[in-house]
Order: structure tokens, then sequence, then C-alpha cells
């Protein structure tokens, strides 16, 4: 895209509207090679700089320098960010998701989903018929099971959609699109996005608009699953700030 990524916690963010990211998707979508999107919030900041690093680590800050597009998916980040005179324009993934499906941007498309259970792909093609829509459900930890990453592989290759959204989780979800670059057998565009189809399909709830605009959608999230997400928001998430006070700009 012809613009200047704004550089922050070692990550270069573009700084887009909606509009524009579906303008280049539409382009991305189009091209005879694969490529993909990622959207970077406290959770994948602190995956990047880990106290500990794992396995995955290196994959994962790999996926993220190959990735065409770095959309911030946080307002924290964002206000962080502006404390350091750095400027980042919110994207989050979700909303995203649902400005593609709903826009009409995706009818006469192929879309390909990868994760979800069996009654996503029926929801999915009720609500939004003008879309080709297939799926792929992967089982949990793809990651330490090189067949079942291999096959969501091939899946990628065969489909051969317009856009792949990989909805199994960070860092699978970007690793995997990684490997469907590199593999360069797959065309399309791909998106990391999470639970936003969840979201989409009215599974699972949003902030409200009051609380998102406070950057405080994290603690929406905690009180609707604590017993899943208070590590990652009590324990874990924290030390963003720290990463945040310690940032130089390069």
């Amino acid at each position: 895209m012809a613009q200047t990524p704004s550089h922050f916690l070692g990550i270069d963010f573009d700084t887009v509207t909606y509009q524009a990211v579906g303008e280049e998707l539409n382009r991305l979508s189009q091209l005879p090679a694969f490529s993909f999107v990622v959207t970077p919030n406290v959770d994948h900041v602190l995956m990047l700089h880990p106290t500990s690093p794992v396995p995955a680590t290196l994959a994962f800050q790999q996926a993220y320098a190959a990735a065409e597009m770095r959309l911030c998916d946080s307002r924290i980040l964002r206000r962080l960010a502006r404390l350091h005179g750095v400027t980042l324009e919110v994207v989050t993934g979700s909303d995203l998701t649902a400005y593609l499906f709903e826009s009409g941007r995706l009818n006469g498309r192929k879309v390909a989903i990868i994760g979800g259970d069996a009654a996503m792909l029926p929801q999915l093609r009720e609500r939004f018929p003008a879309i080709e829509i297939v799926q792929h459900r992967p089982p949990m930890g793809v990651l330490r099971d090189e067949r079942a990453s291999e096959q969501i592989i091939r899946f990628i290759e065969q489909e051969r959609a317009h856009y792949v959204m990989l909805a199994i989780g960070a860092p699978q979800s970007e690793i995997i699109a990684h490997r469907c670059l590199l593999a360069g057998k797959s065309v399309g565009v791909g998106l990391c996005i999470g639970a936003s189809i969840e979201f989409l399909l009215g599974r699972k709830s949003r902030a409200p608009r009051w609380m998102q605009r406070l950057g405080l959608e994290w603690a929406f999230r905690l009180l609707s699953e604590p017993r899943r997400l208070w590590r990652r928001y009590l324990v874990t998430g924290p030390r963003v700030f720290l990463l945040s006070h310690r940032w130089r700009a390069p």
C-alpha cells in the first residue's frame, strides 16, 4: 500500500481506514499468489516478545515479518503508541470481518473458512447467500500435528479461494498462513480473524461501543469468559505496559 507504516514495539503497523483496507484486500484477492494480513493486539505483542521463548515464537515472529499488512487491533496499543508520538489507526479483526461480509465486498467471491464448528458453514451460507463459502475444520493443536497442518495448507491450495479466513487462534493462524506463502501454491489473501465470525453470527457478544471507545473491551470479554481469559488479561497482559515503557523508537 502507498503509505508509510507506523513503527511501534517492533511492529510496522499500517495506518489505514476500513475502506482502504477493503480496497487493498480486493486487489490482493485477485493476484495469482498468496498473501496474508495479521491484526496485532496486546496478546500478540506479548507472544512476539516473550519472557521465555517457546518453539512457536520464532515462527510467529517470521510470520509477522512476512505479512502483507499489520492492522492495529487494540485501542490500548494505540494509546500506548500515542505516548511515544506514534499514531496508529485501529482496524479490529472483528469489525473488519463484519465490514467485509456486510458491505457486499465478498458477494460473488469465494471465501474459505479455516476453523469453526459444523453449524458455522450453513449459518454463514444462509445469511450471506451471495458469497461462495467453503470450510475446513482442523483438530485442536495443529502446530503439534504436522499432518493436520499440511491438510490445512492443501485445502487452501485446492480451493483457490479469493479470501481465506483463518479462525484457529494465534499463533496458529499466522504461522499456517506464512507456511502457505512459503509453499507458493496458494492464491488469494488470508486474514487471521480469531473469533470474528462468532461475533458476526451473534454467538458471542461484543462490548458496547462506549466500552470499545474507552479501550475497555478487554474488561467486557473478561466478565463474559472469566475462567478462560482471567490469566491473559490480569496476569499476562499488564506486561505490555513495561514493554511500552522500555521501548525506544529506532
